[in-house]
């Protein structure tokens, strides 16, 4: 499968924290078949992550959080992310099975910037991803992120 390029000069980094090491496996191997340098960091809950952007040499260029993890979820961390301003420019897209409008817009007041939605087919979460990351390039580059929803 083939991708368009995504037009970026550097490599952006890459956070996911999900609880699912067969859906951290599927994220990486889908980033893979985007033509972008990518460099991807997992974590298994949110307290991991927390601990690495508070403590990690550099910010990612986007969280990925899944939304249902042990010792701390995608909500409670995103909240913690938020309370911190040296994370207000870091885009978060939350990360999940569930679609719920009402919830997703819950999500959005807390501070997330995307909603992406787990697929069951791995070229629809190439397409996702690809669609995801090219949005947020094109925001970063021209002014505040928008929030949308990616299905």
């Amino acid at each position: 499968m083939t991708t368009s390029h995504i037009t970026t000069e550097k490599k952006w980094t890459i956070f996911l924290a999900d609880d699912d090491s067969m859906d951290q496996e599927i994220f990486s191997d889908a980033l893979a078949k985007i033509d972008m340098p990518v460099s991807l960091r997992t974590f298994d809950n949110g307290i991991d992550l927390l601990s690495e952007l508070e403590t990690g040499d550099g910010l990612p260029n986007v969280i990925f959080l899944d939304l249902y993890m042990p010792k701390m979820d995608g909500s409670d961390c995103l909240i913690k992310i938020r309370k911190n301003p040296l994370f207000d420019n870091v885009p978060i897209v939350l990360y999940s099975t569930e679609f719920d409008i009402d919830r997703i817009e819950e999500l959005f007041e807390l501070g997330a910037n995307r909603y992406l939605r787990k697929t069951s087919s791995f070229e629809s979460l190439v397409s996702s991803l690809e669609r995801t990351l090219n949005s947020l390039v094109r925001n970063a580059l021209s002014g505040p992120a928008l929030i949308n929803i990616v299905v």
